[in-house]
């Protein structure tokens, strides 16, 4: 299936040394896939030409004269810069000439403007972040890593709603199992929110699995965790800075002496396999679901290796149909409700 992909070439902290090549690249792994490239035409093309390549049929520039600042506030990007590489790209979205769009520029923003241009599925109240993050069975969906601090118990339904429809249509599991994070396992335990959100999740058709807490995100106890944006924006830069310090310690322990230089040259394949399983990279690209397009955001310091992992994620959902998938659900739970 063919599909046309908008890049915020602009966003992110490395811009156009990131997001063009990285287009470059899945040009050339998937045949099927073309790019509309948003941002300042002149560096798009500068770009391009660095990398031996011109603009044709699966590649055009789309200018955009202004760019949103990783540091922005968000009522300034909204109101101001209404042709920023940003606001473009999700316009084209909108505008049905691009199937996604992804993004690795100011998160506050992206999800600003995307709501406002793209407006929410039915039955939808709030979008939400979900990204993958590795487990010691593969990995598991989390939601929602900060779009919404504060959530109703139905909205924690509508998260775990809409996540189970895109982990069944992108990864074809028919009744991936749904986890409510909570500080313990028992149903005594957590605040009125998280009670009233197991009640309704029990009552909605999901494959609840119940309570789980923060070591079963990486146990992989279930296919996805719901939980609100403040604790999820926490775990997820937790685990972060965890990951960051395990690294250091091991390039100092291993760098302390020359016998320990020399164990690091025996355990480097073992090291390199750990790296690999770890590289938050390959989790790059959390999807904003709940709008009525597809928008992926890649983190902000990616480099085209990562970058190239969230065009995967966009490309992924445009074709799998999730969109449409999450729209038959809520109108199936609506008409069961009435």
């Amino acid at each position: 299936m063919a599909v046309k992909v908008a890049i915020d070439c602009m966003g992110g902290d490395h811009g156009v040394h990131v997001t063009v090549p990285a287009a470059l690249s899945m040009l050339k792994e998937d045949p099927a896939v073309s790019f509309l490239l948003v941002g300042r035409q002149d560096a798009i093309e500068r770009e391009l030409r660095r990398a031996g390549q011109v603009a044709g049929p699966r590649l055009k520039v789309v200018h955009a004269s202004e760019v949103v600042e990783m540091d922005e506030a968000v009522a300034a990007a909204m109101r101001g810069k209404k042709d920023s590489s940003m606001r473009v790209a999700i316009n084209l979205v909108g505008g049905g000439e691009a199937a996604a769009c992804v993004s690795a520029g100011n998160t506050g923003a992206l999800m600003a403007i995307s709501r406002f241009v793209l407006k929410m599925l039915p039955g939808i109240d709030r979008p939400a972040i979900a990204t993958l993050l590795p487990t010691l069975k593969g990995h598991t969906y989390v939601l929602d890593l900060g779009a919404n601090v504060n959530c109703e118990p139905e909205h924690l339904l509508q998260f775990g709603i809409m996540c189970s429809e895109l982990v069944r249509s992108v990864e074809g599991k028919p009744r991936p199992t749904v986890g409510l994070l909570n500080i313990g396992a028992e149903e005594s335990k957590g605040n009125e929110q998280v009670k009233r959100a197991s009640e309704l999740m029990r009552g909605s058709g999901l494959n609840f699995h119940g309570y789980v807490e923060g070591d079963d995100i990486y146990k992989g106890t279930t296919d996805i965790v719901v939980c609100d944006g403040f604790v999820g924006n926490v775990a997820l830069k937790t685990s972060e800075g965890l990951v960051q310090m395990l690294g250091t310690y091991l390039r100092q322990e291993f760098g302390r002496n020359l016998i320990t230089k020399l164990a690091g040259l025996v355990a480097l394949p073992v090291i390199s396999a750990f790296k690999r399983r770890v590289d938050h990279r390959r989790y790059n690209g959390a999807s904003l679901l709940g709008l009525r397009g597809i928008v992926i955001k890649s983190h902000g310091s990616a480099d085209a290796f990562a970058f190239a992992f969230a065009i995967r994620r966009a490309v992924q959902e445009a074709r799998s149909g999730v969109l449409a998938h999450i729209t038959e659900r809520m109108a199936v739970i609506h008409q069961s409700a009435t």
